[in-house]
């Protein structure tokens, strides 16, 4: 019979996909994609999953697929799979414990609880009635490099913002491996929440390779930083307040502007603008290329990006490619941190963050949060769902909490 034995290899694969949720695995090599693409949507999209499969499986039961062994055994494969999916996202709706943790180091917490079906069953709003989006100013000339409207941003502000106001200021820096990606595609969730507390969020695009050469990338987060330094307080934003996050290869961009204030090699042409940040929230980052504590234990930065990205080898530019790892460039003037990752990741390893803490913590004089999320994969917070929200609401806790302490301080 056709239909038990499709459904018995459906339910196979869901079994394992579900696997590929719930236990950390790491695969290299073509597997590494599936591995994260598969755990990443069926991680944090569980509820649709959930009803998407049990549709099918009535599908198939409608069509006799129980009337054999076959089918039978593939029901109760579905099952465990749906059970390991469940509590998977149990960790997700429990992340606010974790994250919990770190904020207590400064005897904070979220204002708000998170519902179990947060995201459901619309995992892509990211509107609020009191929010809006300006698209596309130009933060400076387009540079050699660009693909066409990299020199761009937008805005994510409050409706009520006005010239003259002194709101604080979020910068969100996208990810896609410096060669991918754009402003409208990552941080949304985070945009919108801060937004709507009555901040200023600038998300902006940067030149990509392998038409831009690092350090081109953290050069145009330099200009968009001198750009809202001169620019913000016309849409209501402090420019004597900033503060920066993003995620993957974001969260390396916006980590390296936190540590390297004021370098002049990242400011060609603007070396005398001002480009200390407040605090950095950096998701899922990369802080060091080339994996000096051998945290990367299934491939090196260096053979993933080197030929596209910095078109040279460290050892043609060994001064390069240390100037752009944020873990050497930590110091005890370092901003505030609260450094975010999933420990499912298989894209950038927990061990990495682990790394890039204990440098931060060693020598910073400012508070240095960490929040490992159990079961989180890599660009989780993507998606609205209950990790995204517990993450959302701890950092805004985070960053405000920054903002009154920098409030209380003598000018």
């Amino acid at each position: 019979m056709t239909a038990p034995n499709v459904f018995l290899g459906l339910s196979v694969l869901g079994l394992l996909l579900s696997l590929n949720v719930y236990a950390r695995v790491r695969l290299s090599g073509q597997l590494l994609i599936a591995n994260f693409f598969f755990g990443w949507l069926r991680g944090e999209l569980v509820l649709w999953t959930l009803v998407l499969e049990g549709l099918v499986t009535l599908g198939f039961v409608s069509q006799g697929a129980l009337d054999a062994p076959a089918g039978q055994v593939g029901l109760g494969l579905t099952i465990v799979s749906w059970g390991l999916l469940l509590a998977a996202h149990g960790r997700g709706v429990r992340a606010g414990e974790e994250l919990a943790a770190a904020l207590s180091q400064l005897g904070l917490a979220a204002d708000r609880k998170v519902s179990v079906f947060h995201g459901f069953p619309n995992p892509f709003q990211f509107g609020h009635a009191d929010v809006k989006r300006i698209h596309d100013v130009e933060y400076g000339e387009s540079l050699p490099g660009d693909q066409g409207g990299r020199n761009r941003l937008d805005l994510v502000v409050p409706k009520a913002a006005t010239e003259g106001d002194l709101r604080p200021v979020l910068l969100q820096v996208h990810g896609g491996a410096w060669i991918i990606g754009d402003k409208r595609e990552q941080g949304r969730p985070l945009m919108r929440e801060m937004a709507a507390r009555g901040w200023v969020c600038v998300a902006i695009n940067y030149r990509l390779s392998p038409k831009g050469t690092m350090p081109d990338h953290i050069v145009d987060v330099k200009r968009s930083i001198a750009w809202i330094r001169e620019n913000i307080a016309a849409y209501g934003g402090d420019p004597d307040f900033v503060c920066i996050t993003g995620g993957s290869a974001g969260g390396h961009l916006s980590s390296l502007a936190a540590l390297t204030a004021n370098d002049p090699r990242f400011q060609p042409g603007f070396e005398r603008v001002d480009t200390r940040l407040d605090a950095c929230v950096p998701f899922y980052g990369v802080f060091d290329f080339l994996d000096r504590a051998d945290d990367r234990t299934l491939g090196k930065m260096v053979d993933a990006i080197g030929p596209q990205v910095f078109k040279c080898t460290p050892e043609e530019n060994p001064e390069l490619w240390d100037a752009v790892c944020p873990v050497v460039r930590v110091h005890a003037e370092s901003p505030p941190f609260f450094v975010i990752q999933g420990s499912h990741d298989s894209l950038v390893m927990t061990e990495e963050a682990d790394t890039f803490v204990a440098a931060l913590r060693e020598k910073s004089t400012q508070p240095v949060l960490h929040s490992e999320l159990v079961g989180a994969q890599h660009a989780f917070e993507i998606f609205q769902s209950p990790r995204t929200e517990h993450a959302v609401l701890a950092v805004a806790a985070f960053l405000e909490n920054v903002r009154r302490e920098k409030e209380k301080a003598p000018a």
